[in-house]
């Protein structure tokens, strides 16, 4: 077997690639093995005899299946997120999430003649100064005050 690491880098060179990109043809070896300059290089180039392979690319399967992961709300762990809690979920965004419920619940049960205006400015002045967690919070508050009934399912 004949060193080919001569040609292989002046062709690598002539086709502007990687030298493992370099491609020799097993049937003309000897032919190649007597090339010597970049000229005979180059003419065994365009004969064929010596040809680049084509770039390994990079598949998009994986990728994809991490982004159909995170759509389902996975790979949110601690070592994933960056920037402060704040900056993911802003703090004025969570205080909407949980004032709407609740103004709504106070706004259903005024309708529904279960409490009078007064009580309703009452507990919607509470809500609004963040004293209930959440909307079962304010209804365990109006449960414990007897101010509404348990409904029964």
């Amino acid at each position: 077997m004949t060193d080919l690491r001569n040609q292989r880098r002046m062709a690598a060179s002539i086709m502007k690639c990687g030298g493992t990109r370099v491609w020799m043809d097993p049937d003309r070896l000897e032919e190649i093995a007597k090339a010597v300059t970049r000229n005979d290089i180059s003419i065994l180039v365009n004969g064929g005899a010596i040809k680049s392979i084509q770039k390994q690319g990079n598949s998009s399967g994986r990728h994809k299946h991490i982004l159909h992961q995170k759509q389902k709300g996975r790979r949110t762990g601690q070592g994933s997120r960056k920037g402060p809690k704040h900056a993911r979920l802003p703090k004025k965004e969570r205080w909407i999430r949980t004032i709407r419920p609740i103004r709504a619940y106070l706004k259903q049960l005024r309708e529904d003649t279960k409490i009078d205006a007064h009580t309703y400015r009452l507990y919607y002045r509470k809500a609004k100064g963040g004293v209930f967690r959440s909307k079962q919070h304010l209804k365990s508050h109006l449960l414990a005050d007897n101010i509404i009934k348990e409904e029964k399912q």
